[in-house]
């Protein structure tokens, strides 16, 4: 398995300080985006389990708690859900009050039909997603945590609380 790379004190992704978790490999290759460096699913670095501990260690490290955030390449795409799957595990099993971000270039509604194991897990766990492929012709650059006016921002907790209101 394959990622991109790691940014311990990111302040540009989501609220706060956080830890960005970077996959690689994208099968969606949006014109404009942010990372084609991680379109290739043959580059990047080797996943191992140090790499988990370092995510571990660089969420809490200097005694500052930072979010999770994982964004890709496309970290939801059939080869990279388990590995996605993993590094959330990992981390809600070692500290298991961090907020984790997910980005993805797909559809929340398109996600709840794949019927992936590790897919409906990732959902099930993750606090916010933000949906949706990068659309160069709808760019702006005032919006929060995305690129283009089609991502949606999806407080996945209240998400799944409407799912069992209905």
């Amino acid at each position: 398995m394959q990622y991109a790379g790691i940014i311990k004190n990111d302040t540009a992704a989501a609220p706060g300080l956080c830890l960005s978790f970077f996959t690689q490999g994208c099968p969606k290759h949006c014109p404009g985006c942010h990372n084609p460096e991680t379109w290739d699913f043959k580059g990047g670095k080797e996943f191992t389990t140090q790499v988990l501990d370092t995510i571990v260690e660089g969420l809490t490290a200097n005694g500052i708690t930072r979010s999770l955030c994982i964004m890709g390449g496309e970290p939801l795409c059939d080869d990279n859900v388990f590995l996605t799957r993993m590094v959330i595990d990992h981390v809600r099993q070692k500290l298991p009050d961090i907020k984790i971000y997910l980005w993805t270039g797909y559809y929340l509604d398109e996600l709840a039909t794949r019927g992936n194991t590790h897919l409906k897990a990732i959902l099930d766990t993750i606090d916010v997603l933000v949906d949706g492929p990068y659309q160069q012709e709808l760019r702006d650059i005032t919006l929060q945590m995305r690129g283009s006016t089609n991502q949606h921002i999806i407080d996945m907790n209240a998400y799944r609380g409407s799912k069992v209101d209905n």
